[in-house]
């Protein structure tokens, strides 16, 4: 016990020192942020953007230091040729670039992750440091190199294990990095080359989330020059789900990340609802690419006779054939609909404006083309035929008009049947869903912007405008007030051109037409065939990390195998790479999820657990509806849990009234469900809400009603028994699924 107290107090003390130096430089950067904020906006224009370059140097700087507080230090590997080295969330070296701490990114952290006993290489010793607040509570060694090793060494060894102790430690709601507990085949897809669409397929457990958050600050560490630019777009199933993520990269020192939900990939419209599996099945299909399409082109049409237009006082006439050719010459320069709108508007008003001339007994010339066209462009006639003929459009605009006339659906999507063109339609004003956003987008591609100016311009001037403001008020609070002699807002409008831009991220987040350097998307699988379509467009570079699980497939509209999804786009230059241990899941409930899943025809290859579980799964009867049965099961469940996170999943039909009768019967602020459930003790929710997460216990509710609810029920029945780090209780009325039969005569305990 003396000699781990002593090397506890060593380490404590090199702990220390990096503290000591992060304060340093937390200090040096807010003094240096001060500095430049003080800095009247004056000076030549270079000034100025200099000024504004290094205010966000400073910011970022700041941001990062103030992230990596928690756990700054993690290990330590002991080497033959260059001795101790200690790896932390960040580099750190003294003023003398004395390297002090190893960013867990660089080539050189490298070793501490990949050596093992039987290729240990340089490494003798790899130590893991546990700590809280700043205090080194706990460390653990694994000798590699047993011969490197000298006698002292040997009696100063120490520890119980770094990963199963992280593995058995309780949840708190939020996703913990694994900064300090990687495993070999997880560091290998978290520092694969950069170009390219990597597929990191991998069963429940396997850390497919966290590798893919680490993946994401590796790139942006080890390319910083080319990804700060362009920026990492993070696609995530829900909301709850990036609530629970939120804090992993900013712990790994990167704040730059644009995090958002497939119901936000397209800016000004944020859907959290999605349709019936039927109608996310339809308009998740390829094809409604070609009823965009279609839908576009009937609102460039012909009228079926000819019309007269009155234009002060005079009739001229608009022929079908006039507006044919005009149409023909607009589409020749395969610009979207907005943008070839404009060739077209001055085809039309070219013809009238020779007849209109004739109707005035004047020769049609440079001296009075510019008034004719007035006169012309001032008529509501022509205003009018030229709008029905060829419309100005927005993507929200015609994606309405399309549900809400079945004659419109009927001629853009003729292989639709009644009954499926019935599931689409809706009145106007209807919220947007989840499967509407990949439409709204590929009918963004088609159109363009308006001709009176883009939305995607005009919302990114906003948040630029807010942007200096903001700036503007800091600069007012800085002076004093200024005496109240000018608003924030004035000053904006004053130093519009002086204020800070907006970031890579902030900027990308906003426009729709941003292309991303790096895209990951979580939960790949549940993607539609048109998701992927927007997706493809925001990456052009087609370099892509995609971690999911087809065997975990919920969505109607989602894939069935990584080739149907990714051969499109990039057959024959993707790869693909498997994670193949479960550090999540107990092996007994794997082992029993595994069997349904194989009862229910589907095949898939179960990762290996690397924990038995202190805790058989095991299932009681109930009487359907009884939601006190359920209750008295939660509340035996948490007296046996104590600390830690309880999820009770059910099917979605049954989620309110379960939520209901706990709250009831719980006090205060136990349960909750919806992105409020991950603070709550026990959370309350349907399986596609517990997807990516993880609980220390699960009480499963009538698993065959799970199984019933949609086309993909065993795959969602296999996500929710595979949620538990420790205990799975199964409550049922119906009889159990296949494959669950060894449930049937267990009883809690």
């Amino acid at each position: 016990m003396g000699d781990a107290e002593t090397e506890l107090q060593r380490e404590q003390r090199y702990v220390d020192r990096l503290y000591g130096r992060l304060d340093e430089l937390r200090d040096r950067a807010e003094r240096e942020l001060i500095a430049v904020r003080a800095t009247a906006p004056s000076g030549t224009h270079q000034n100025r953007s200099e000024r504004d370059a290094f205010a966000t140097l400073y910011e970022h700087r700041l941001a990062q230091l103030r992230a990596v507080e928690d756990r700054l230090c993690f290990g330590r590997f002991d080497t033959i040729e260059a001795g101790r080295r200690y790896v932390g969330r960040i580099g750190l070296s003294d003023d003398d670039r004395q390297q002090l701490l190893i960013d867990w990114r660089a080539p050189a952290a490298r070793l501490f992750y990949q050596a093992t006993a039987a290729a240990p290489g340089d490494v003798i010793r790899r130590r893991h440091l546990t700590t809280r607040d700043r205090v080194v509570t706990a460390i653990e060694d694994e000798v590699l190199n047993l011969d490197g090793l000298d006698a002292a060494d040997l009696t100063t060894l120490s520890g119980e294990g770094a990963l199963l102790a992280a593995l058995n430690a309780k949840r708190t709601g939020r996703m913990g990095d694994i900064v300090a507990t990687i495993q070999a085949e997880q560091d290998d897809v978290i520092r694969a080359e950069l170009a390219g669409v990597l597929v990191v397929q991998g069963g429940p457990g396997t850390g497919k989330t966290a590798v893919a958050l680490h993946r994401a600050a590796y790139l942006l560490y080890t390319h910083r020059e080319r990804l700060a630019r362009s920026g990492v777009l993070l696609v995530g199933p829900n909301e709850t789900f990036l609530r629970y993520i939120e804090k992993v990269l900013p712990s790994l020192g990167e704040t730059g990340v644009v995090m958002v939900t497939p119901g936000e990939l397209f800016p000004g419209v944020v859907a959290t609802v999605d349709d019936s599996a039927e109608v996310a099945a339809i308009k998740g299909d390829v094809r409604m690419a070609e009823v965009i399409a279609m839908a576009v082109r009937q609102r460039q049409r012909v009228p079926d006779g000819a019309r007269t237009l009155n234009v002060d006082g005079h009739q001229l006439v608009l022929r079908p054939h006039v507006v044919a050719a005009a149409r023909a010459h607009a589409r020749r320069n395969q610009k979207p609909h907005n943008l070839a709108r404009v060739a077209y508007v001055k085809e039309i008003l070219e013809g009238l404006a020779s007849q209109y001339a004739r109707l005035l007994g004047v020769q049609l010339s440079a001296d009075n083309r510019p008034e004719i066209l007035a006169d012309l462009r001032e008529s509501a006639d022509v205003r009018r035929e030229v709008n029905l003929t060829w419309m100005p459009l927005t993507p929200q605009g015609l994606l309405e008009s399309l549900y809400a006339d079945p004659a419109r659906l009927a001629e853009a999507a003729p292989y639709l049947d009644d009954a499926a063109r019935a599931l689409l339609h809706r009145g106007r004003g209807g919220p947007w869903t989840i499967s509407d956003i990949p439409l709204l987008d590929e009918a963004a591609e088609l159109l363009g912007d308006d001709d009176t100016g883009g939305y995607e311009l005009k919302r990114l001037a906003a948040a630029q405008r807010q942007a200096e403001i903001e700036y503007a008020r800091g600069s007012l609070q800085i002076a004093g007030g200024a005496g109240g002699l000018v608003s924030a807002e004035t000053l904006a409008g004053r130093f519009a051109d002086e204020g800070p831009t907006l970031s890579a991220a902030e900027r990308a987040a906003v426009d729709r037409t941003w292309a991303y350097g790096h895209v990951v998307v979580d939960e790949a699988q549940e993607l539609s065939a048109m998701a992927w379509r927007l997706l493809m467009r925001r990456n052009p570079t087609k370099s892509m990390t995609l971690v999911g699980d087809v065997a975990q497939t919920g969505s109607a509209a989602g894939a069935r195998s990584w080739d149907e999804v990714l051969d499109p786009y990039v057959a024959g230059r993707w790869r693909l790479t498997e994670l193949t241990v479960n550090y999540r899941t107990p092996a007994p409930v794997m082992v029993l999820a595994s069997a349904m899943l194989a009862a229910a025809g589907i095949e898939t290859k179960a990762p290996r657990s690397v924990r038995e579980g202190d805790f058989p799964p095991s299932a009681q009867t109930f009487t359907s509806g009884d939601d006190d049965a359920v209750v008295a099961a939660v509340v035996a469940e948490l007296e046996v849990l104590g600390e830690g996170r309880m999820a009770v999943i059910a099917a979605p039909s049954q989620v309110p009234s379960l939520h209901r009768a706990l709250a009831a019967a719980l006090p205060a602020g136990v349960v909750a469900a919806g992105t409020g459930a991950l603070d709550a003790p026990v959370a309350v929710l349907a399986v596609n809400q517990a997807k990516g997460l993880e609980f220390d216990a699960v009480v499963l509710v009538e698993p065959a009603a799970i199984l019933a609810a949609s086309a993909r029920g065993a795959n969602d029945l296999y996500v929710a028994m595979t949620r538990p780090t420790q205990r799975l209780r199964v409550l049922h009325s119906e009889p159990l699924p296949a494959g669950l039969d060894t449930l049937a005569h267990m009883t809690f305990s």
